[in-house]
């Protein structure tokens, strides 16, 4: 049997809602902080989904993106080393359709079937403009979704898959596009989106001989409620099935969506449900899922969607929206522009900035980030080894906030925390509320963009409050 072993997700935390100025709906939308984008969120989703579980058990990784931060380059391979995963493993991007995401199970699932892999993790994320104030820009919404996909522990099974690819151009975005384009509304619908997925699911319907009575939840992608609730009447589903498409407090996050909805589907199924999952993109992806009695092993401990949407902050107006997009300019800080990013020593010093791994001094277990040659305790040489912190809760010993750094999110937070278990470090802090800053704050480690020089996208962790 194969099918998704482990599924995770992550949405950030603050919120475009009805009392952010200058934003003018009624309904919320996720919107990523100015350090977030596809490969932070994903990475986000996959820690999430690998909770509980050996890291280096995983044999390939496929992110799923159609806002890659790179043309050339692939960002796979980012996540997987931030992830610390083995680096005999396969690794893709999937890119430039929307239907990467639902894609992207079949490829791990084939992967998996054939022996090739035991356990492929399927990471998706999305960051994607439209034009300011546009219909669009509403529906939209940033975030991740990620799926273990394996023979082992099933907790949902894949019991049957059909494809249409169909060369119809309704949504694109050239490479020297910044914002989504759309064609005419009912053209895409009664030409493009409406037919591939009732082909789509017809064909799921004639391979299994199941009807819609036999799936106790619906997975469907759709670009806004209009169209999802169009679509679910064609396909003869009742209100009760439909899994809740998130308009109106997530959003619309491309490759993730239909995952996301997915990771929400499955917190409250029950053993013996069947679910049907559908993408759209160049043609549909329609899958009949059918959750297993591990299911509860495959969401314990997880954050999934409920608790991500319930914790949230207000974005106190669109200005700063469009400011973290760029599309705002900012005055600069009134120090020296930040030099270049040192490949040699960003290839070098890969362990202990993506991986974040501190030295453990094997003579008297005394933590150290970074590694050092010399334990400060014992005074023991070359005697640690390699142990991951990024995973690791801390708490702040001390903090500063500069407000000249010119950072997007005036002032930069600095902490200094110490870790669980031991060892200290120096971060950023992001995703806070100033006047909830304290000594002795419990936080965590979160993968973020420190900037962009030269097109470099350099990453980075830092800390975060815990998240409910």
């Amino acid at each position: 049997m194969v099918g998704i072993r482990a599924i995770g997700a992550y949405v950030p935390k603050y919120r475009m809602t009805k009392e952010t100025i200058g934003w003018g709906s009624p309904g919320e939308r996720a919107v990523a902080n100015f350090d977030e984008d596809s490969v932070t969120m994903a990475t986000a989703a996959a820690i999430d989904c690998l909770r509980g579980i050996d890291r280096h058990a995983v044999d390939g990784i496929l992110f799923a993106t159609t806002s890659n931060p790179y043309f050339e380059k692939q960002s796979a391979s980012t996540i997987a080393t931030a992830l610390d995963l083995r680096a005999d493993i396969f690794s893709q991007d999937l890119a430039s359709t929307l239907r990467a995401g639902t894609s992207g199970l079949r490829a791990a699932a084939d992967a998996v079937r054939a022996g090739s892999a035991k356990n492929v993790l399927l990471a998706a994320g999305d960051v994607r403009l439209a034009y300011p104030k546009s219909d669009m820009e509403r529906y939209l919404g940033d975030g991740g979704a990620a799926l273990l996909i394996s023979d082992t522990d099933v907790a949902v099974e894949i019991e049957a898959s059909h494809f249409v690819t169909e060369h119809m151009i309704d949504q694109w975005r050239s490479t020297t596009d910044t914002y989504i384009r759309s064609g005419e509304d009912r053209f895409i619908a009664d030409e493009g989106y409406i037919p591939a997925v009732i082909e789509a699911s017809t064909g799921l319907a004639k391979k299994t001989k199941l009807t819609p009575k036999d799936f106790a939840k619906a997975v469907i992608y759709a670009s806004d409620p209009r169209r999802h609730g169009e679509i679910a009447r064609r396909l003869g589903l009742s209100p009760q099935q439909l899994q809740d498409p998130m308009f109106g407090s997530l959003g619309n996050t491309g490759t993730a969506f239909p995952l996301m909805m997915l990771a929400a589907a499955l917190e409250d199924a029950k053993p013996g449900d069947r679910i049907l999952l559908i993408g759209y993109g160049d043609g549909a992806d329609a899958y009949a899922l059918k959750v297993t009695d591990k299911i509860e092993q495959a969401r314990a401990g997880r954050r999934l969607i409920k608790k991500h949407l319930a914790a949230k902050a207000k974005l106190p107006a669109y200005e700063h929206f469009l400011r973290w997009r760029g599309l705002l300019a900012a005055e600069p800080a009134r120090r020296p522009d930040p030099q270049p990013v040192s490949l040699q020593a960003a290839w070098r010093d890969a362990d202990r900035n993506l991986r974040f791994y501190g030295g453990k001094c094997t003579v008297c277990g005394h933590v150290q980030y970074p590694p050092q040659k010399q334990c400060a305790f014992c005074k023991a040489y070359d005697s640690w080894s390699p142990v991951r912190l990024s995973d690791k809760q801390a708490k702040i010993v001390t903090f500063s906030m500069d407000y000249v750094a010119g950072t997007q999110d005036v002032p930069l937070v600095i902490t200094v925390v110490d870790f669980d278990g031991g060892g200290r470090a120096l971060l950023m802090m992001t995703d806070r509320e100033i006047d909830q800053i304290k000594v002795g704050m419990p936080l965590e480690l979160s993968f973020r963009k420190l900037g962009v020089i030269g097109g470099v996208h350099n990453y980075y962790w830092k800390t975060t409050p815990i998240r409910a």
